[in-house]
């Protein structure tokens, strides 16, 4: 693995504290009795859906930390072999959106379902490219990277009405300047170094997309 790469998995590990703020209020906070019907966007109460949801979207996360740590300490076989679990975890997580995409369509804003569904469409997105390249450890590894930034979605999207008390589509749009800002240093590092950064274009592309259409539903 090159050298910059080498401590990826420990910086995605930062996924995990950033989740338990940002899901506190209206999920972690709750345990064990899960009563408060605050789940976010459709203000429903928590259902088995939203655990299944949780478990797989953590594990997802466990998997983008494990993988580039296993490569880096040049343990390829396992890395090989745990990454098979993601073709079975991916279409669970994907799935486990389902539910929760339906209940915010049936509640008073389905405008807001746009969220989960755009960021259902670039997982499949980034995951398809990072399997069809996953002979070419470098393209693998940057969509992988790319599966992580969506995780960022979510995320913002409760640490600005929970914790910072800033309007939703303010700290969406306060998301999305960290995002390009971390890929465009990822791509200034790849073509200093003459490495294949046209995966972080494609990323940033689909990312700017992204944005377009949420100020313009939402």
């Amino acid at each position: 693995m090159v050298k910059t790469y080498k401590n990826i998995g420990y910086i995605m590990a930062i996924l995990v504290p950033l989740s338990i703020v940002a899901f506190y209020k209206t999920y972690f906070g709750q345990f064990p009795e899960f009563e408060e019907g605050v789940s976010a966007l459709s203000h429903s109460t928590t259902s088995v859906f939203d655990h299944v949801h949780v478990f797989f979207a953590f594990l997802w996360i466990l998997l983008l930390i494990v993988q580039p740590i296993l490569i880096g300490c040049g343990k390829t076989n396992l890395h090989k072999i745990i990454g098979k679990i993601s073709y079975v975890a991916f279409p669970l997580l994907v799935l486990s959106s389902l539910p929760l995409i339906y209940r915010i369509l049936h509640a008073d804003h389905a405008m807001l379902a746009y969220l989960p569904i755009s960021d259902i469409v670039l997982l499949v997105l980034f995951y398809s490219l990072a399997i069809y390249n996953k002979k070419n450890t470098a393209k693998h590894m940057r969509y992988m990277i790319g599966t992580a930034a969506v995780f960022l979605g979510p995320i913002f999207g409760r640490l600005g009405p929970y914790v910072y008390h800033l309007h939703p589509k303010i700290m969406n749009n306060i998301k999305f300047v960290i995002i390009y800002i971390l890929f465009l240093g990822l791509i200034y590092l790849d073509r200093k170094y003459g490495r294949d950064f046209k995966p972080y274009l494609v990323i940033v592309v689909a990312m700017v997309l992204k944005q377009i259409l949420f100020n313009a539903l939402l």
